[in-house]
């Protein structure tokens, strides 16, 4: 079977994703030796068929297969190809039915690398492990259906060393030592999509933060000093959002802090991953601090339904690192959305925000771009109905896929401002819109 022959649910991430069925939760059950990076995995997983079936195709990298069931009992045949699990059913399985597939599986994970993105998914540190799963990193270390709207709840078993503190997804339900390990089980019952996914290992020491919901930080040792400079503020940055853009989300966040530098932070759900280089007050890393905590409203409980519609999640996320600077005693968001203006005025002017391509997709024009597009927002319709729109946004979309059209539409109807003109000037064309005057 040839790679061409499987299917591929969003055009900017050729290869991954099959939208003929869909996943309703994941159940994984790890065993990790961080001695030779030797992964185990049992994933049972729950699912839908969207389409009739005669087969199913799920995404693993680099992993061995060692056993397949579907709803008990072997497939016709399995076979890995391209990066793809693909099983052939002995029986079709028609549309609108449940069955339920369990795969085992071996192997020393690694980041897949793919053009245009990079490398993402299952990482060793100089002791420990991160994984960055956005955009194509899930299937390095479980199979799954990695298309961005397939959107799960998960329970997540990692067992491993008893020396290492274990973060992942969702709230911490048990942690339990059983002879020469401990087992650490999370449950994610909010709907998360694959990319999302992530577990995050190492010597840590984990701190309670006084905050309106559990918030915890995992640290190395002796960072104390550092983290307060970097993180201090975190609780309050909470409040405000949560003033701004409705409820937070989910049950508790977590931040964790690795040994190893880090060139960008790590966006999960209910979780977010710095290096220890982010251990500072400068703004440079406190903006970042408070972009991933924002991914929690933008990007974890509203996700986009196509790679296309990235700015709904890093344009937003931009945007509250400049309402996070007006909140604290910093530079008014004006302030900061006319200096980038003046920027962007100055590069190329080649980018589509509402389908950047997948090789511009994480340009930092769509952040930034994205941010003045909301900006403008705010200055076209005051206040008052931008913030409340953010709110509503999210409220009426939490734990759903979205896209630009339901953005523009949503934002007319909750405003009751005339956009289509703002948001064509924005989204659709090239050349950088002239920001409004400020009020």
């Amino acid at each position: 079977m040839r790679g061409s022959d499987l299917p591929t649910a969003d055009p900017y991430l050729p290869g991954h994703g099959d939208p003929s069925w869909s996943a309703t939760r994941y159940d994984l059950a790890l065993t990790y030796e961080a001695d030779g990076n030797r992964l185990r995995g049992e994933a049972t997983i729950a699912a839908v068929a969207v389409e009739d079936l005669a087969r199913v195709v799920l995404d693993l990298a680099h992993l061995d297969v060692e056993k397949v069931l579907v709803d008990g009992r072997p497939p016709a045949k399995y076979a890995t190809r391209s990066n793809r699990l693909v099983l052939t059913l002995k029986a079709p399985i028609s549309a609108g039915s449940t069955f339920t597939l369990a795969v085992k599986y071996a192997g020393k994970p690694k980041p897949l690398v793919e053009k245009h993105h990079g490398d993402a998914g299952w990482e060793e540190l100089t002791d420990g492990v991160i994984v960055a799963g956005q955009p194509h990193g899930a299937p390095t270390w479980f199979p799954c259906n990695d298309r961005p709207d397939d959107k799960a709840p998960y329970r997540l078993s990692i067992t491993t060393h008893p020396d290492y503190t274990v973060v992942a997804n969702g709230r911490l339900a048990s942690s339990a030592r059983r002879g020469a390990t401990r087992t650490w089980v999370y449950e994610q019952d909010e709907p998360m999509a694959t990319y999302l996914a992530t577990v995050q290992l190492g010597r840590y020491d984990v701190r309670e933060l006084d905050a309106s919901v559990p918030m915890t930080a995992a640290v190395p040792e002796g960072t104390a000093e550092g983290f307060d400079a970097g993180f201090g503020r975190q609780p309050e940055m909470l409040e405000v959002f949560t003033e701004l853009f409705g409820p937070y989300p989910f049950a508790s966040y977590a931040v964790v802090v690795t040994d190893d530098d880090l060139e960008i932070p790590l966006e999960s759900q209910g979780l977010s991953t710095f290096g220890r280089n982010f251990l500072s007050d400068d703004w440079g890393a406190v903006r970042l601090v408070a972009h991933e905590l924002a991914h929690q409203w933008f990007g974890n409980a509203v996700t986009l339904r196509e790679w296309r519609d990235i700015w709904l999640h890093e344009g937003f996320a931009c945007y509250a690192e400049w309402l996070w600077s007006e909140r604290s005693g910093g530079e008014p968001a004006d302030d900061h959305a006319r200096r980038h203006h003046e920027r962007l005025a100055g590069l190329d002017q080649d980018l589509v925000l509402a389908d950047p391509g997948p090789e511009l997709m994480f340009d930092d024009r769509v952040y930034k771009r994205g941010a003045l597009t909301l900006h403008a927002i705010r200055l076209s319709v005051g206040d008052d109905a931008f913030f409340d729109l953010l709110r509503g946004w999210v409220a009426d979309h939490a734990g759903g896929s979205v896209t630009t059209a339901d953005f523009v539409a949503y934002a007319e109807q909750r405003t009751g401002a005339a956009l289509a003109a703002l948001f064509m000037a924005w989204l659709d064309r090239p050349e950088l819109p002239d920001l409004p005057a400020a009020s």
